[in-house]
């Protein structure tokens, strides 16, 4: 690769060409600096005058940039002289007075905040609304603005006019999925030197000619949830998010006394320890614990505090939900014109946003809401005037027709999934009167569902458990009025269903088909949208169904290849077993007990030959459970399968629920550590296949068993292959387009499982592994050209008709010409 035109990009350690390759792609499509020199120009304007303009906003940048980078460099000087002391020493905030047994006091009269407000339907024509509230009706998804509201979403900005971050500086919006991936991204950032960002600017006094070359600190932020950020340890303590969020809010409600408040919530009075707290989150690089531990020192709360350094920052880092959802964004008070947007982890992305904005509820949680809304009116009925109880009316009467909707069709119904008309829903009694807009207001408005759950939590609490004690109650009528707001959602967007699970539990669900519109929003506003991903293959399915919008010249893909050399892999496909049975792993001939002893004999071969670790990936949990139950059983007078396999390598098998996964990869672990090697049986889309890395001795071998296509006859893939198929024929396409359109997106979303779970291993330069996958169908050229170009550049074709021995010996030979890295 000819690097002699690449920028210096100040990489912390010498690049590799992959990475010079990205770089130079990125700062020939986005140059955030450019956006200083941009303005509202009128074209029509003399050149010097423009020429002017810009110079003037240069200036006027540096000198603002200057002035915060004055206040950051005193506070840095001051946490390196004093470090110690202000890791360890007296926080900056008073003391806070607590009663004697560590509880806040409850007021006389605590039942009286449940009670609903005086509510006039009138104020729903008149009564100004802000944009959050706008948005969260029209258009609105499942995701509502009262859910945010009770996410913690919605605060209101301080008083900014004279304060520097009123400026909103350019800057990168950096978004992934777990605040684990974020932490390991700030870790990246510290490492970073870069020059002063304006030296040589005209106006800015950048370092002088002959000097050493000023270095700039990243101005970096992280935002994040109450549950990873809030301190306050009575509300923290709470540990389910949702309660977190219901006590946090609580304490803020207006009437509530002194002693019961948050003491860490900013006001007008705290401003000096925001703006602190603003200046010394930007002095340095912190990730989400150092915010808590920030907070904590200055005696602020981070989750609410720092939001104030977001205008003045140059890089934030926030999770999926902050950074896809307008009416968060927006209770952020997150502006993405001018700035650019990076989205890590973007294989996930349209699930994400599927995800985000659906609902599902069970007949249970239906009941349950149905009771406890009962409770709440048996205590406040007679309080109930006008509109509230006419409101809360409607709203009975609309759960009782989802109640006796699944009672009746599903229950009823031998599928155990099933497309559902939204009328049916509405058939109950009077429902058919109810203005759902005006519904959904009134929910939003009087947050009847928060105090209908706070007054069912306080008589829990008050009966069953110490006050402040983590209970199991979940906000089950908020969950209910989530679902309540997809009822208004274009029709076109989603599709109602309803589901039997295996114990007979029946459940409802909105599932959003189509995350064009959500997405479209980001895409207009920002100044560039990066999509990046390490298994993002095959990429058709974002400009088909993520960015149909958008013509093609705007739309600029790169696909780099790996750090490794070529002949540090060896990718293989195997189409018939050790007996020479064709590997067809199909959903239909994988079960038969020969194919399974088959694929048994196949994976103890190949531990034999595979040095250290291998990680065997199944197309799902259930055929995991079968293939290890038929191999645990004794073959006439033979050992079993199992048997021999626990005898080559120590076994660990992935649990479905998560449940003890980092014990389980720390035994994996120790086992090659020791020299015993180990063999880990996983699931495709588990948690092995996502955010962990089988680097080295961990991942010597990775095999894939068949594809794990998505079950086509579920209602749910028969809804969204019908909607592909409408979609293309409204952009013009034929029927037979609408076939093709939806055959592929099915495929990529099998593809993009094996390509996320073959991307474990291999994770450095001198790194190496075989890749095996285990189905005839991957000797096929449609399904090879859907597999990385690294993958492709390594694979090993025509081997379909090769006997079992052969391929052993390829992989035999590939090992012996290889050393563990030094």
């Amino acid at each position: 690769m000819d690097t002699t035109t690449i920028k210096d990009f100040h990489h912390p350690f010498e690049p590799y060409d992959i990475q010079l390759e990205f770089m130079n792609a990125l700062d020939q499509q986005v140059r955030v600096h450019d956006a200083l020199e941009e303005g509202d120009d009128n074209d029509e304007e003399p050149a010097w005058v423009i020429a002017h303009k810009k110079e003037e906003r240069l200036a006027v940048a540096g000198r603002r940039q200057q002035d915060l980078e004055g206040r950051l460099s005193k506070i840095r000087a001051k946490e390196r002289q004093q470090k110690q002391h202000y890791e360890d020493g007296e926080s900056y905030r008073k003391r806070i007075k607590l009663n004697p047994n560590g509880h806040t006091s409850t007021t006389v009269d605590e039942e009286a905040s449940y009670l609903l407000d005086d509510y006039d339907s009138d104020e729903e024509t008149t009564k100004p609304q802000s944009n959050a509230d706008q948005n969260g009706v029209g258009g609105m998804s499942a995701k509502s603005f009262d859910l945010l509201n009770k996410l913690g979403m919605i605060v209101k900005p301080m008083n900014e006019a004279e304060d520097l971050q009123a400026i909103d500086e350019p800057k990168i919006f950096y978004c992934s999925r777990t605040h684990s991936q974020l932490t390991q991204f700030a870790d990246e950032v510290r490492r970073v030197k870069i020059p002063f960002v304006l030296q040589g600017m005209t106006g800015s006094e950048g370092p002088k000619s002959g000097t050493a070359e000023q270095l700039a600190e990243i101005k970096y932020l992280s935002l994040g949830s109450r549950k990873n950020l809030c301190i306050n340890s009575k509300v923290a303590r709470l540990e389910n998010p949702t309660m977190i969020n219901e006590r946090c809010l609580e304490l803020q409600k207006p009437g509530t006394s002194q002693d019961d408040k948050c003491p860490f919530i900013p006001n007008k009075e705290k401003e000096t320890l925001v703006n602190s707290f603003r200046d010394h989150t930007l002095a340095k690089v912190r990730d989400i614990e150092d915010m808590g531990k920030l907070g904590k020192k200055v005696g602020i709360c981070p989750y609410y505090a720092s939001r104030a350094g977001i205008k003045s920052s140059e890089l934030v880092t926030l999770p999926y939900p902050l950074l896809l959802q307008k009416t968060a964004r927006e209770a952020l008070d997150i502006t993405l014109k001018g700035h650019v947007v990076i989205i890590d982890e973007a294989h996930n992305l349209m699930d994400a946003i599927s995800n985000m904005h659906s609902v599902k509820i069970s007949l249970n949680l239906l009941e349950r809401s149905r009771n406890q809304l009962g409770i709440y009116l048996q205590r406040f009925r007679n309080k109930l005037k006008g509109k509230n109880r006419v409101y809360v009316t409607q709203i009975v009467r609309l759960i009782d027709s989802l109640i006796a909707y699944l009672k009746d069709t599903p229950a009823k119904s031998e599928s155990a999934d099933g497309l559902v008309n939204v009328n049916n829903l509405m058939a109950g009694k009077g429902v058919d009167q109810i203005n759902l807009y005006k519904l959904v207001r009134y929910l939003q408005e009087s947050k009847l569902a928060r105090k209908v759950d706070g007054y069912n939590l306080h008589q829990q609490q008050s009966k069953d458990t110490p006050f402040g004690k983590p209970t199991s109650t979940m906000p089950v009528l908020t969950q209910v009025q989530m679902f309540f707001q997809t009822l208004v959602n274009p029709a076109a967007d989603g599709r109602y269903f309803f589901s039997r699970s295996d114990e007979g539990d029946l459940s409802l669900k909105y599932m959003l088909l189509d995350p064009t519109h959500h997405f479209k929003e980001i895409i207009e506003e920002a100044r560039a949208v990066i999509l990046a991903g390490g298994t993002m293959s095959p990429m058709e399915d974002y400009t088909h169904h993520l960015l149909p919008h958008l013509s093609h010249e705007r739309i600029k893909t790169l696909c780099c290849g790996h750090v490794i050399p070529v002949e540090n892999l060896l990718a293989l496909p195997i189409a018939k077993g050790p007996s020479g049975l064709d590997f067809d792993f199909t959903f239909e001939k994988r079960t038969t007990p020969g194919m399974i002893d088959a694929l048994g004999v196949c994976i103890l071969r190949l531990s034999q030959v595979i040095p250290d670790g291998l990680v065997v990936f199944f197309p799902s949990y259930a055929y995991l459970e079968q293939a290890t139950s038929r191999w645990n059983a004794a073959l006439g007078n033979q050992c079993s399968i199992w048997s021999d396999l626990a005898k080559n390598k120590a076994v660990f098998l992935e649990n479905k629920d998560s449940i003890g996964v980092e014990d389980v990869l720390r035994d994996y672990s120790y086992a090659i550590e020791a020299g015993r090697g180990g063999l880990l049986l996983s699931v495709v889309g588990g948690k092995m296949s996502e955010g962990i890395n089988f680097s080295d001795k961990l991942g010597r071998g990775v095999v894939v068993v068949g594809l794990p296509f998505p079950n086509i006859n579920t209602a749910e893939w028969k809804a969204k292959l019908e909607y592909i198929e409408n979609a293309t024929l409204s952009r013009g396409g034929n029927a037979a387009d609408g076939k093709m359109a939806s055959r592929q997106f099915y495929e990529n979303a099998c593809m993009r499982a094996v390509n996320q779970s073959i991307g474990r291993a291999i994770r450095h330069q001198n790194d190496y592994s075989a890749i095996i996958m285990l189905d005839r169908r991957y000797n096929t050229l449609r399904i090879q050209e859907k597999l990385p170009a690294w993958i492709q550049k390594s694979l090993s074709n025509k081997e379909d008709s090769k006997p079992f021995s052969e391929l052993l010996n390829k992989i035999t030979s590939f090992f012996e010409t290889k050393t563990a890295p030094t």
